[in-house]
């Protein structure tokens, strides 16, 4: 199985590359024209949503520093 690679870009969209799909909420997939890179946006602005278009440009800021999650809880 291919490797599947999201990067979190700061002030920006989550870029996602590998072996992978994108499924809308009922299962149906995007096609993504044989793309194996693709951002989602983040920010909410895009008119290609869940794809970046680039409409966060200077209005949206997170610096993207990765963390540890809390331990899963059990059930």
């Amino acid at each position: 199985m291919a490797t599947t690679k999201i990067t979190v870009n700061s002030n920006g969209s989550s870029k996602i590359e590998g072996d992978f799909e994108i499924v809308d909420k009922n299962g149906n997939v995007y096609d993504l024209g044989g793309r194996t890179i693709v951002s989602l946006c983040r920010c909410g602005l895009s008119k290609n949503k869940p794809f970046c278009d680039g409409s966060h440009k200077g209005g949206f800021e997170h610096e993207a520093v990765a963390f540890s999650l809390p331990p899963k809880k059990e059930a």
